[in-house]
């Protein structure tokens, strides 16, 4: 991949606990209730699409390579790194905290 851009993972726990606090108040189902939801991240060329993404901490993240060439997914701060995704492969990690955090094609 050419030179990378930092491309934004945003984690939104906060308002996603205090609108599940706000409705187990009522008795409805809770943030801890919630099933984790798989995103897709495609890796086409020098981009990620899409290139920010809203998710709840537990949530899955799934990088798709439709390129020809091999691409990686790496975040130093959420603390992960694909290593090669070969074209036409994904490859799955799951974002266990809260946080706002870049990740590149190294």
């Amino acid at each position: 991949m050419a030179p990378s851009r930092p491309r934004t993972l945003v984690t939104v726990v906060a308002a996603a606990l205090a609108s599940g606090l706000a409705l187990g108040a009522c008795g409805g189902p809770s943030a801890a209730d919630r099933e984790a939801v798989t995103h897709t991240v495609r890796m086409s060329g020098t981009s990620f699409v899409p290139a920010e993404i809203t998710i709840t901490a537990g949530d899955r993240v799934t990088w798709l390579n439709e390129d020809y060439f091999p691409h990686t997914a790496t975040s130093e701060a959420a603390g992960f790194d694909s290593g090669a995704v070969a074209a036409g492969d994904s490859w799955t990690v799951v974002i266990d905290r809260p946080g706002t955090f870049d990740y590149v094609c190294s």
